[in-house]
């Protein structure tokens, strides 16, 4: 992934809370046909230096057994991103070579896939992703609520994935390029719009402008 320096992202527990936040994370690995994405919900450990991803797939899904040892599988987290108007810019009424442009948060994970064929472990995995998605309901459905049986015959359809990580990329790409008068219009023009990853993107661009200071 190209980073420039201004966007780049170097904290661990900064990337991992992206992983938290956004955990529909993409497998990227190289297989017998070429690349393949499988689109994964994961959960990330603080196991080892920089963190352990772990996830489960169908039986049926070949990633688990037809994944290249020559090549390093990336995992993609895709955090909130929004599209850039020229006419956030203020600087737009002094100088019009400004264009339109897209701000995003990504974290790409590389490292080494393990497979797990383990009931027990696949359940505790179930339990563990199902806890934390639905830990802010009223009533959180838990695996438990599903008859036995059914469960039962469910764990053996599953194969569980493991992902030591040994290296983080980030790249927090949230207009620090532009001067302090351009940031505060993009936040200004995003609160604005209240919708999707609008409100988000504005707290990080506001946030990246405290840390970067005028």
């Amino acid at each position: 992934m190209y980073i420039p320096s201004k966007f780049e992202e170097t904290r661990t527990e900064v990337m991992h809370q992206l992983m938290r936040d956004h955990p529909l994370g993409t497998l990227v690995t190289l297989g017998d046909q070429g690349l393949n994405a499988n689109h994964l919900p994961f959960e990330i450990a603080s196991d080892g230096a920089l963190g352990t991803l772990r996830a489960h797939v169908a039986r049926s899904n070949p990633v688990w057994r037809d994944t290249s040892a020559a090549a390093e599988p990336l995992v993609v987290f895709q955090g909130p991103r929004a599209y850039i108007s020229p006419s956030f810019y203020p600087t737009k009424l002094e100088d019009s070579r400004v264009v339109p442009t897209y701000n995003y948060m990504v974290v790409h994970a590389y490292g080494t896939l393990r497979v797990i064929d383990d009931p027990a472990w696949i359940r505790a995995q179930l339990e563990r992703l199902t806890q934390a998605h639905e830990a802010d309901r009223s009533a959180p459905w838990q695996v438990g609520d599903a008859p036995a049986d059914f469960i039962a015959k469910l764990l053996p359809a599953l194969v569980g994935i493991e992902i030591s990580i040994t290296r983080l990329l980030g790249k927090w790409k949230v207009s620090q390029n532009q001067p302090e008068i351009n940031r505060a219009g993009v936040e200004a023009g995003l609160r604005a719009e209240k919708t999707g990853d609008a409100p988000a993107m504005a707290e990080a661009v506001a946030k990246a402008a405290l840390q970067a200071g005028p």
